[in-house]
């Protein structure tokens, strides 16, 4: 079977009659790519950024990305709010995403043990969601709006699998539970001229605010959310 990483470039390449029957890119990006007279049938495509502002995905010359994003505010409750925009907004937003989190929490603590361990299709198992949300929050929240540079150990950073030595689910509750009071707290008192506040992009030279930076964190919690509840389905169908 090819295997094609980072070093490949594939940029610009034309694929005719070629047999793609299986493959799974992943993390790879297929912006601009134009297909036709393929067959996709029972095609899986996950990417989050179709509904960004500005993104878009036509099939059949059909513009969808607005239905997708309507569906998914539709299944999960709340997701529509990730962009609040004013002090209360944000608060009842992060409150929701807080309810949202604690109902997983619960259910995956209902299933067997070892669960929130297991890994689908090699994606992330629960519990090293929650350690990505806890870097996340460090970087987008702790360093990029408190300036706190330290980042915590057990978070997971991005495209990676593991820091080192496994944490416990228990450590990774209690730092989890810490980030989300940690943002909590703050929102608490925020104020429309501190969201407007510039910040340091953690990944980049483009300005951020501090509800930029927010929306950067709302939007980590719905889509891994929505990742790891749907790795609990698939648990649970065996």
């Amino acid at each position: 079977m090819a295997k094609f990483g980072e070093s490949d470039d594939l940029a610009g390449a034309e694929f005719v009659g070629a047999n793609l029957r299986g493959a799974r890119f992943v993390e790879s990006d297929l912006s601009g790519v134009v297909m036709r007279g393929i067959d996709l049938q029972g095609a899986d495509i996950d990417a989050p950024w179709i509904v960004e502002p500005g993104g878009s995905l036509k099939v059949n010359g059909i513009e969808v990305s607005g239905f997708v994003n309507d569906e998914l505010n539709r299944r999960f409750p709340g997701r529509a709010d990730r962009r609040a925009k004013d002090p209360d907004g944000l608060r009842a937003a992060w409150a929701t995403v807080e309810r949202t989190w604690a109902a997983a929490i619960d259910r995956v603590a209902s299933m067997p043990e070892g669960t929130v361990d297991v890994s689908v299709a090699g994606e992330w198992s629960f519990a090293q969601t929650l350690r990505h949300l806890i870097h996340a929050t460090d970087l987008w929240f702790g360093r990029a709006v408190l300036g706190h540079q330290e980042l915590h150990p057990i978070g997971l950073k991005y495209n990676t699998k593991d820091n080192g030595d496994q944490p416990s689910y228990a450590e990774v509750l209690e730092v989890r539970a810490g980030r989300v009071a940690m943002v909590r707290d703050f929102l608490a008192t925020v104020t429309p001229t501190e969201l407007d506040t510039p910040r340091e992009n953690p990944h980049g030279p483009r300005p951020e605010t501090t509800r930029s930076c927010l929306h950067v964190i709302l939007e980590e919690e719905w889509e891994h959310y929505r990742f790891a509840t749907r790795d609990l389905d698939t648990i649970e169908a065996g």
